[in-house]
């Protein structure tokens, strides 16, 4: 009998984190920025959506029809769930890539989205992949793929090793992958405190190992434990992506679009002096020691002239997301931390604070005796990468995924009633996603039950917490009394109906 999981670990599900990357609107500014046009997404795929919370965020908070698959039932059936409850007619399967590529019935896309796929997969199923994005992506149709990537890993992947050959030959059989995962990193930093020669010509592994046992086991046990793991420099991921007509744009990480905060000016002046843009990646790895990768391919890409991408940026529309009052003038790139110049940022920041939407021209134009236009696009594209603004989306298209991203929240929120499993919501503004803690949802659900003061939103969250036997944390501790949670929440419930529901309210999240 053949192995349905291919290697791949299923005895534990895979985290329910959503992933901004994955969203279709992010393509915009991304490639505007470097000069390259974009496509218009009506049609996209998501290969390996875990639990698919991304899948069903950027369904049902735009009008994209989206298609996906992810091997193991249980995922598959979670998302099928959501999507179901959502009504936005996305298409999710739990099958293998072998037989999902090969669906007659599948349109051709205009994006293609991996998010840690690529590195976790048998080179056959990397082949499957690479056919399907020469048959299936349009011209013009965009990658999103990310990596695990060379030369961050090269210490780190002798120790992965370790780890998982400890869990298959020395792990109890039968107790399934967390007991195993916690003898493994046991048994590792074991090894390494014997003062093994290894630790000492790479110092920097046994940190890594202390950070790795404080991650969460479900996280570790598909990061590293899977039977399949690549970490693959970038000129090979080229290698494999060159028969699919697939040309590298950029990353779809935004703060690696600015230099000065990752490299040194005498590393600037180097990559710009090698011709070849691959190398230039290659040779920018080994400048910030690349771990993970988040790249941006295009099938035919298209050069804006100058007058073009500017015009073009200056109609992207932008909102704010979070508080102005949280928002820290600070950006940590490779070099370290920081300072944004208040001169600069806080005038728009200041304009964007009452979150309605603008253009970079609207913007521009308001503040054109403190800010120039290059500045702007700075601006913008590191609060986006800070998830403090997101692109918005055209009125027709907020307008027709109002209903399902507010049934897909709704369903959300009911799930908030038990765990805190789904931390984000639709936000059909953006056609993504907005973080909301489980008490932020629950507040919202109780709201939604027609209660309408935010004491009495208090009661109820108070009411399922205490049937539960749930604590409310306050500054990482325990509230142990009834009466102080209480109070807390009440707190907590007249600051949401204040700041936050404002907010969520103009991003389409709830009526």
């Amino acid at each position: 009998m053949s192995d349905w999981t291919e290697g791949y670990v299923a005895d534990i599900g895979y985290t329910y984190g959503y992933y901004a990357e994955l969203n279709p609107q992010r393509i915009k500014l991304a490639f505007l920025n470097s000069g390259v046009a974009f496509p218009e997404v009506g049609t996209a795929c998501e290969l390996g959506f875990g639990q698919g919370v991304s899948i069903n965020v950027h369904a049902a908070a735009s009008v994209t029809r989206w298609h996906g698959t992810d091997f193991n039932p249980a995922q598959a059936g979670f998302a099928q769930e959501l999507a179901g409850a959502a009504g936005s007619g996305a298409q999710l399967f739990d099958e293998s890539f072998e037989i999902f590529c090969k669906r007659p019935d599948l349109p051709d896309f205009d994006y293609i989205g991996l998010h840690g796929i690529w590195s976790w997969i048998s080179d056959e199923n990397r082949a499957l992949i690479a056919d399907f994005l020469r048959r299936k992506l349009k011209v013009g149709g965009v990658l999103y793929i990310s990596y695990n990537t060379q030369p961050g890993w090269a210490a780190m992947a002798p120790l992965r090793d370790l780890l998982t050959e400890h869990a298959e030959l020395m792990g109890v059989p039968g107790t399934g992958i967390v007991p195993r995962i916690d003898a493994s990193l046991a048994f590792a930093q074991k090894v390494l405190g014997t003062g093994a020669q290894f630790a000492r010509a790479n110092p920097q592994v046994e940190k890594r190992l202390e950070q790795i046992g404080k991650q969460p086991r479900a996280y570790l046990a598909h990061e590293y434990f899977n039977r399949d793991w690549m970490p693959m420099s970038f000129s090979r991921m080229q290698g494999w992506l060159s028969g699919a007509k697939l040309s590298y744009v950029c990353s779809a990480h935004y703060l690696d679009h600015i230099d000065a905060i990752n490299l040194s000016a005498e590393q600037q002046q180097m990559l710009a002096e090698i011709p070849d843009r691959n190398f230039r990646e290659t040779v920018r790895d080994f400048f910030v020691n690349q771990q993970f990768r988040r790249d941006y391919w295009v099938r035919g890409a298209r050069t804006l002239a100058p007058f073009e991408r500017n015009e073009q940026i200056r109609m992207q529309r932008v909102v704010m997301v979070v508080p102005a009052s949280g928002i820290k003038l600070k950006v940590t790139g490779v070099l370290g931390e920081a300072e944004l110049t208040a001169d600069i940022y806080g005038p728009v920041i200041d304009l964007l604070a009452d979150h309605q939407p603008r253009s970079l021209l609207e913007i521009e134009h308001a503040l054109r005796e403190r800010v120039s236009f290059v500045q702007l696009v700075q601006v913008v594209m590191i609060l986006t990468a800070q998830a403090v603004l997101q692109p918005v989306q055209d009125e027709a298209t907020v307008t027709d995924a109002r209903a399902p991203a507010i049934r897909l929240n709704r369903k959300l929120c009911g799930i908030a009633r038990a765990s805190s499993t789904v931390a984000a919501l639709a936000a059909p503004l953006t056609g993504g996603a907005v973080a909301a803690s489980r008490i932020e949802q629950l507040f919202l659900l109780a709201r939604d039950i027609g209660l309408v003061e935010p004491e009495a939103w208090a009661d109820y969250v108070q009411a399922l917490l205490v049937q539960q036997g749930h604590q409310l944390l306050k500054e990482g501790k325990p509230l142990t009394s009834q009466e102080e949670q209480l109070a807390e929440l009440r707190i907590q419930a007249r600051d949401f109906r204040d700041t936050r529901l404002p907010i969520l309210r103009n991003l389409g999240v709830c009526a």
